[in-house]
């Protein structure tokens, strides 16, 4: 249960270096400090973090699952942003 003067957090984990942060989950935290600390303690309990965000929930901006349609349509017609293209070697990696 959360505290009255708590704030809901959204958790991201970057696991090593080269990866992009993922989102681990929420918290409830009254401060950004205390919210880094209680990610910390949650969510890298085995120390598979290198590197946690905190964002606060309501700082966060979605698009709507209803206007999918319309919101990701128009990429469709532009082909060349599909990385089929192209030929990545296999030193890349995580690509």
């Amino acid at each position: 249960m959360s505290e009255p003067n708590s704030q809901l957090w959204e958790v991201f984990i970057r696991s090593r270096n080269g990866l992009a942060h993922k989102h681990a989950g929420s918290l409830h935290a009254a401060d950004s400090t205390l919210a880094l600390q209680a990610a910390r303690d949650v969510y890298t309990r085995r120390g598979e973090g290198l590197s946690i965000w905190v964002v606060p929930s309501n700082a966060i901006t979605a698009s709507d699952p209803a206007e999918a349609g319309m919101m990701f349509e128009p990429a469709q017609s532009k082909i060349y942003r599909h990385p089929t293209f192209y030929d990545v070697p296999d030193e890349v990696g995580h690509m």
